[in-house]
């Protein structure tokens, strides 16, 4: 008896702001990859995000670990976007004084 091995596609899909997302879900890969690196099992990941499938986080966190260069920068290029797009905010943003006194003291309780 032999096995046919069908080609499966990737669980990854890219919504319309750029981001990848794992299956049908609104799950990201960046969640799947920060989860995994900080130890938790694939397992572990969809009981935390029931909406995932478990076999899909086993073929993304494969996909991560043989294209773990690409990843990486496609995360960097993320996290960068996103501190841009947080800057932006800030800056449209009017000074709140309680939030200065909060970091303030924030920052007095820290060096303390």
């Amino acid at each position: 008896m032999t096995l046919t091995v069908p080609s499966q596609t990737m669980p990854l899909r890219t919504d319309p702001s750029g981001t990848l997302r794992v299956g049908t879900t609104r799950v990201s890969l960046d969640v799947i990859v920060a989860a995994f690196n900080a130890g938790s099992s694939p397992e572990e990941i969809v009981h935390r995000f029931p909406t995932l499938d478990l076999g899909d986080v086993y073929a993304v966190i494969g996909y991560y670990l043989h294209n773990q260069a690409a990843v990486d920068r496609y995360l960097t290029e993320q996290q960068r976007d996103a501190a841009t797009i947080r800057q932006d905010i800030e800056a449209r943003q009017h000074p709140d004084p309680l939030r200065a006194k909060l970091l303030a003291a924030r920052a007095q309780r820290d060096q303390a």
